[in-house]
């Protein structure tokens, strides 16, 4: 078990100072996946006003960090390529703290890029992992069909038509957001509910509308200490509580279809920030497709099992809402490039900052970000706030 005393001693004592993405994100075949990590890094380190000379901590998934080092210029004293999926980038942010406090290092760029849209490499699975063996014989191949499956048992046991009716609110209402974001790769301004019900199944229960985008992104994150904080550009925004793990790598072997491993990772966040979930003002999370939201809203604990499609119903999402979620667009609508987690705290943080223009919210000051990895099989959620 996490030491939640010693965590607590870590809470505030933490900044992001940079945030950005690279320079384009959507369709972006003539720039490969080292140049997406570039640019973001290099924006992100302006956005912060540090330069490359001053990175000495290094974080990355699904390239190694040797590759991402070499490429952009740095050399740093402390390096970390955890790869568990797209809850890998949030995951680094508590790595990034650990290893501040530690003393390996001072500054740490979290770096990510990926050519998901325009890739043509082939990206197999090893042939000897069990998930090959045992699954991919029988038709569970890939993200739309394992989640399918954890979606159906949702449904089956808590209701087909109520848990159907909040996936539709999500799809909606997330695509709203991106309607004003001018760097969302999917517009729709004229999805209704109707239009989500009708368009093509994918993997049964899931439409088309309730899968995200496949696209070519890049963003990048750094954090240092509040001391280092003072020198930066802008006004630091504080890493308050933070939370991993993961508990199983096939669909067929997840605990519990309903419940991923946010049940541990968002109460341990939330407590080591020493705030009510009551008082969040910004909920970002990760939406490979519909259901990832609906679940995880309910294993972080802003609902009980089974009452998200309610809780869902009851709030508003929408821009304007009491419940602003996903405001970028999120993967349904705004970028997903197979691992996008790292995009939920650029949004986080720019909105703690006041700075998403016209789809900033009034009054933000604290925001929670979830991360999902794998088939549901990871999760990483951080408390931020200012």
């Amino acid at each position: 078990m996490p030491n939640l005393n010693k965590l607590k001693n870590l809470s505030g004592k933490m900044s992001i100072v940079g945030v950005s993405e690279s320079d384009q994100i959507g369709k972006v075949p003539e720039k490969s996946p080292l140049a997406l990590h570039a640019e973001a890094a290099i924006n992100a380190l302006d956005d912060a006003g540090f330069h490359l000379s001053d990175v000495d901590g290094l974080f990355t998934a699904g390239w190694s960090t040797l590759d991402i080092a070499e490429y952009i210029g740095v050399q740093p004293r402390y390096t970390d390529s955890t790869s568990v999926g797209g809850s890998s980038f949030v995951i680094h942010i508590a790595h990034a703290i650990a290893a501040i406090s530690a003393g390996y290092c001072e500054v740490a760029l979290i770096t990510h890029g990926q050519s998901g849209r325009s890739d043509r490499a082939p990206q197999e699975r090893h042939l000897g992992i069990p998930m090959v063996q045992f699954e991919y014989p029988y038709g569970i191949i890939g993200p739309p069909s394992s989640y399918s499956l954890a979606c159906s048992r949702y449904m089956y046991q808590y209701g087909e038509d109520r848990t159907r009716n909040a996936m539709a609110e999500i799809a909606v209402s997330t695509r709203k957001w991106a309607n004003l974001n001018p760097k969302a790769y999917f517009y729709d301004k004229g999805m209704t509910h109707d239009d989500y019900h009708n368009s093509k199944w994918v993997s049964w229960p899931f439409h088309l509308l309730d899968c995200c985008l496949v696209t070519d992104a890049g963003a990048a994150i750094i954090i240092t200490t509040n001391e280092r904080a003072k020198n930066a550009r802008k006004k630091g925004v504080n890493i308050l509580g933070v939370g991993e793990g993961h508990d199983h790598s096939m669909i067929s072997q997840m605990p519990d279809l309903t419940k991923a491993f946010g049940i541990k990772t968002g109460p341990q966040a939330i407590e080591m920030s020493g705030i009510s979930i009551n008082e969040i003002d910004l909920a970002m999370i990760y939406d490979s497709f519909t259901y990832t939201v609906l679940v995880s809203l309910e294993n972080i604990g802003f609902c009980k099992p089974g009452e998200g499609p309610d809780f869902l119903l009851e709030k508003s999402i929408k821009p304007g809402g009491n419940f602003p979620l996903n405001t970028n667009g999120g993967g349904l609508s705004y970028t997903h490039p197979g691992m996008y987690g790292i995009f939920t705290i650029v949004e986080a943080v720019r909105k703690l900052r006041n700075e998403a223009e016209n789809r900033q919210i009034e009054n933000c000051n604290l925001a929670l970000a979830h991360g999902t990895g794998g088939l549901l099989s990871s999760t990483a959620t951080v408390v931020l706030g200012i």
